[in-house]
């Protein structure tokens, strides 16, 4: 993980389906307009525009192109950077419970 990049907006954008959903059809779909995104969601147009903001600030996609065809593209790089976060803590947690496995096997000998 890039030690200068907090995980948090990412975190924060991932805690809504809705924003997983429009990244999940980037992921497989490729780059998009908002009315394709937007095209079978519960969500109107323009709520997936508040989506994509977020997404955007968050550094999950990125947006080209004019305001009325902007495409939407998906970039993995802020994903991979939580994702180092959340093994690194979980590395962490992994030798804190080995030392404390260690101490309980020796108080029970």
């Amino acid at each position: 993980m890039t030690p200068d990049r907090d995980p948090g907006p990412v975190f924060s954008a991932l805690a809504d389906p809705t924003r997983r959903e429009v990244l999940r059809k980037l992921s497989q779909e490729g780059p998009a307009t908002l009315s394709e995104i937007s095209a079978g969601m519960p969500v109107s147009r323009q709520a997936i525009a508040k989506h994509l903001s977020l997404l955007e600030e968050a550094g999950l996609i990125e947006g080209a192109g004019a305001t009325r065809r902007r495409t939407y593209t998906l970039t993995p790089g802020p994903l991979e950077g939580a994702v180092g976060w959340m093994a690194d803590v979980g590395a962490d947690w992994d030798e804190r419970l080995e030392r404390l496995r260690r101490i309980v096997e020796r108080r029970s000998r």
